[in-house]
C-alpha cells in the first residue's frame, strides 16, 4: 500500500498517536521494534501555542525515521492549514488529521471526534488542509459520535473526495470511549465502498486478533495504540506471524529490561531527567504491572523523583524478577 510516495508492506503494522505516549523516544524504540510508521502525538492548531514547551518537543524529530507522521487537532479549517504547513516546515512527511480523540477536553471545544457530528464542516477542514501541503494528508477517524450516529462511510467517501490519501478507522463510537469491545463491521463496510488504504485501529493486542482483524475487514493495514504500550515488541511479532504463520519466542526478562532502561535512558535525554521521570512512569507502569510482584513494586517507582533512582530500581526489579 502506498501513502503518496511512501510505499508500505501489505499489512503493514503502525503504531497509533497517542496524547502524552508517542512521543519521539517511544516513536523510535516501536519503529526499531517493527513497527512501519509510528504516528506522532497530536500537536494543536492553534498558532498562540506552537512555542509552548509542549508544542515544542512535539516538533522536535531530530534523528527519526522517515516518513514522519504528525497528527493536527482543531476545528478550524485555515488554521488546521497553516498547522499543516507549520509541521512541514518542521520535518512533517505526512500530515495526520485528529477526528477520533474521544476526550472530553477534546470534544468539549468540538475537535476529535466530535467533527463527525458536522459533514460539512469535515469536509472544508479536509479539502482546506489537502490543498495547502504537497506533502499527503490522513485522516483518523470513530465509527460514529454513538450507536445511533454512525456515518464512517459518508465520513470515508468525504475524506476521499477531499484527496485524503489514507483512512485510520477505530472501531469505536465516541460515546463508547474506550470501553466494550471495539467491532470492525464498519471497517468493513468501508473497505469495500472506498478505494483509498484503510488501517484498523482497535483492540489489536496480538497476533492472531492482528490477521483476524485483517482478514476480516479486508484493511491494507491494521494500527496498535495501547496495546503497544503494554508490549512495544508487538510490531516483530505481528509482522513475523503474518508472514510465516508461527509466533517469534517471547523475550526474556532480560530482553525487555534492555529495551525499558533503553527508553528511560531516551526519555531522560529528550525531556532532560526531571520532566523525564514524569514521563516515564505511564511507559514503566504498562509494562511492569503485569509482572509478578509488579503492583508492588510500580507504589514504590511511582513516589521517585529523581532519574538515577528510577532507573536503578527499574533495574534491580528486573534482575529480581529474572532470579525468580
Amino acid at each position: 500500500m502506498n501513502i503518496g510516495p511512501w510505499e508500505f508492506p501489505q499489512s503493514a503494522v503502525f503504531l497509533a498517536p497517542m496524547a502524552g505516549v508517542t512521543d519521539r523516544p517511544f516513536r523510535q524504540l516501536c519503529r526499531q521494534l517493527g513497527a512501519a510508521l509510528a504516528v506522532s502525538e497530536m500537536v494543536t492548531s492553534k498558532p498562540e501555542l506552537f512555542q509552548t514547551r509542549k508544542t515544542q518537543s512535539r516538533l522536535n524529530h531530530e534523528g527519526e525515521a522517515k516518513p514522519v507522521s504528525v497528527q493536527i487537532l482543531g476545528t478550524d479549517a485555515e488554521q488546521m492549514a497553516q498547522a499543516a504547513q507549520f509541521n512541514v516546515q518542521h520535518g512533517a512527511d505526512i500530515i495526520d488529521i485528529n477526528m477520533g480523540c474521544p476526550a472530553k477536553k477534546v470534544c468539549n471545544i468540538s475537535a476529535g471526534s466530535a467533527l463527525l457530528r458536522d459533514e460539512v464542516l469535515v469536509s472544508r477542514i479536509l479539502s482546506t488542509v489537502t490543498r495547502s501541503v504537497a506533502v499527503p494528508v490522513t485522516l483518523k477517524i470513530r465509527t460514529g459520535w454513538d450507536k445511533n450516529n454512525k456515518n464512517t462511510v459518508n465520513i470515508a467517501k468525504i475524506a476521499q473526495d477531499s484527496g485524503i490519501q489514507a483512512l485510520t478507522i477505530h472501531g469505536r463510537t465516541r460515546a463508547c470511549g474506550y470501553s466494550g469491545e471495539a467491532e470492525y463491521d464498519m471497517i468493513k463496510a468501508v473497505k469495500q465502498q472506498v478505494s483509498i488504504p484503510i488501517i484498523a485501529n482497535g483492540d489489536i493486542n496480538s497476533a492472531e486478533k492482528a490477521q483476524y482483524v485483517l482478514q476480516y475487514t479486508g484493511a491494507d493495514a491494521i494500527m496498535i495504540g495501547r496495546g503497544a504500550m503494554r508490549s512495544p515488541w508487538i510490531f516483530s511479532d505481528i509482522n513475523h506471524y503474518l508472514a510465516t504463520g508461527t509466533h517469534l519466542p517471547e523475550p526474556s526478562l532480560q530482553e525487555k529490561s534492555k529495551i525499558i532502561l533503553g527508553l528511560l535512558n531516551e526519555l531522560y535525554s529528550f525531556y532532560g531527567s526531571s520532566h523525564g521521570v514524569r514521563i516515564a512512569r505511564k511507559h514503566l507502569a504498562q509494562v511492569i504491572k503485569p509482572l509478578s510482584g509488579g503492583e508492588q513494586f510500580w507504589k514504590r517507582i511511582n513516589r521517585i523523583n529523581d532519574a538515577q533512582q528510577q532507573f536503578t530500581m527499574t533495574q534491580n526489579f528486573f534482575n529480581s524478577c529474572s532470579n525468580l
